[in-house]
């Protein structure tokens, strides 16, 4: 193992991003043109890859293609999803098939596309250490660069006034299933690797899929086309209280906007922390197409008489599992609603049970000191899509998709991405290379006006109210309404 040659503190990059997923890919696609901002990026893969377990056949992106890395941040930039089909040569096949949502395959294609063109992107690169520099005013970020057996090659630093860290989320493994999961003799999958374990779960004589989000729907349907009708043998189980279309509604999509993201970036951190989970339908529910397909094949397997031996259970919870002799799994549920208790046994279980953000502590362990937590320990993030740092870090660590718990449901969605990387490249260069817009949503989130752009009918702007205890009232005894919150 060799050691790179250290550079100079007091010659420090502006930024260094840890993680090159779609979001930080956003990010670094939309600092390229500004050529006084000094930037590199690292991840420990060897190339740009998005979801590779989930490939399936004729799946879709879930945001239309227009929130590819950087459109709704800048329509002209060369890196744009309309850019790459003209190097492709296919815009007149896009064009033709008029599609809004493009295949879940081609936007893999397509960012691994810029990741490929993208200058100042390090693959290869494992980062070891986040270190704040008193002396010199700068971050430490320390790598590893690794071979390609994934081997450690060299070591080395980069210097940083400033740090975004996009390390994305890892697949959530529910607790009663971890020692399954973790059994190599077992065939418990998570659906992050369920291309990969595919033949041999359609060998099973059982199966079972756990989760109603939108991989779950995916993963049910590719195995009910591939078994024999009337044997297909199939158990999906949710805890969702139903097999739920996703919120699709125009109006409920402007929940994805830049207008609710301020808004309840604004709210107490105890209504936050009660909301995100009202608004799962938002994000764990399934795309109406999904759901019509997988009920018109279940309808053709009863044309010539019979019921296809699947079965669909919303409300089920599993309390725990284990395996009964060599091959066969024991899952133990309970359903809500009925408060009712089973057994049931199979022979192989997909996980569709999502993802969970990483957490930041093991890069950002040595900034502890410094870190400023909420009243669950999480790190408060401001508006900026900053860490709450101590005065005495004059840089900025900057964070995407970590903040679902300050900025709510869209802190994941692509169609924020290229709005989230604007905000962060306007904040670090202190000036507005990417003009964003102040008003995104017909909606108007809350009583009080959003910066800029909240108004009332007509043009006025809504005025915030004093407190009930000190305005005038036309009844002093009237009970004031509280408005529902949906």
């Amino acid at each position: 193992m060799t050691t790179a040659p250290t550079p100079d503190p007091r010659t420090p990059l502006d930024l260094v991003g840890v993680g090159i997923g779609p979001f930080n890919l956003s990010l670094a696609a939309l600092a390229s043109p500004l050529t006084d901002l000094t930037c590199a990026f690292y991840d420990q893969r060897p190339a740009f890859h998005w979801h590779p377990g989930l490939m399936i056949d004729g799946a879709t992106l879930q945001v239309p293609f227009l929130a590819d890395l950087v459109t709704l941040a800048d329509p002209t930039s060369p890196w744009s999803f309309l850019n790459y089909l003209r190097h492709r040569d296919r815009l007149y096949p896009f064009y033709f098939a008029e599609r809004f949502h493009a295949p879940r395959a081609e936007y893999d294609a397509y960012c691994r596309w810029v990741s490929e063109n993208l200058p100042g992107l390090h693959f290869r690169h494992q980062i070891d250490g986040l270190r704040w520099n008193a002396e010199h005013a700068v971050f430490e970020v320390d790598h590893t660069q690794l071979d390609a057996e994934g081997e450690a090659e060299a070591l080395g630093r980069t210097y940083a006034r400033n740090v975004v860290l996009g390390i994305g989320t890892a697949p959530h493994v529910p607790e009663p299933l971890q020692p399954l999961a973790d059994a190599p003799t077992l065939p418990v999958i998570h659906s992050a690797d369920y291309l990969d374990h595919r033949q041999r779960l359609l060998a099973a004589d059982h199966i079972t899929v756990i989760g109603s989000g939108q991989s779950g729907a995916e993963i049910f349907l590719d195995l009910l086309r591939n078994r024999p009708t009337g044997h297909e043998r199939l158990h999906w189980l949710a805890r969702t209280p139903a097999f739920a279309p996703m919120e699709y509604s125009k109006l409920g999509l402007e929940q994805f906007t830049p207008d609710h993201t301020r808004y309840f970036h604004g709210l107490p951190e105890a209504t936050r922390d009660t909301l995100v989970p009202q608004q799962w339908q938002l994000y764990k529910g399934i795309d109406h197409d999904t759901i019509a397909a997988i009920h018109q094949e279940l309808y053709e397997r009863t044309i010539d008489g019979g019921w296809p031996d699947a079965v669909l259970t919303p409300g089920v919870t599993v309390r725990t599992a284990g395996r009964i002799g060599t091959h066969t799994i024991e899952l133990h549920l309970e359903h809500a609603h009925q408060h009712t208790r089973s057994r049931l046994s199979t022979d192989a279980v997909v996980l569709a049970t999502g993802y969970r953000e990483r957490s930041l502590d093991a890069l950002t362990g040595a900034l502890d000191p410094y870190l400023r937590r909420d009243t669950a320990g999480r790190p408060r993030i401001d508006a900026h899509h900053r860490l709450h740092l101590d005065t005495r870090v004059t840089g900025s660590v900057y964070v995407q998709n970590a903040e679902r718990h300050t900025h709510g449901v869209g802190a994941p969605d692509l169609g924020l991405a290229a709005w989230r990387s604007a905000v962060i490249l306007n904040h670090l260069t202190g000036t507005t290379p990417y003009p964003l817009p102040d008003r995104t949503a017909f909606t108007t989130f809350g009583l009080t006006p959003q910066p800029g752009h909240q108004q009332a009918p007509g043009g006025r702007r809504l005025q915030p109210q004093p407190p009930a205890a000190t305005r005038p009232s036309e009844d002093r005894n009237s009970v004031p309404r509280q408005l529902p919150v949906h």
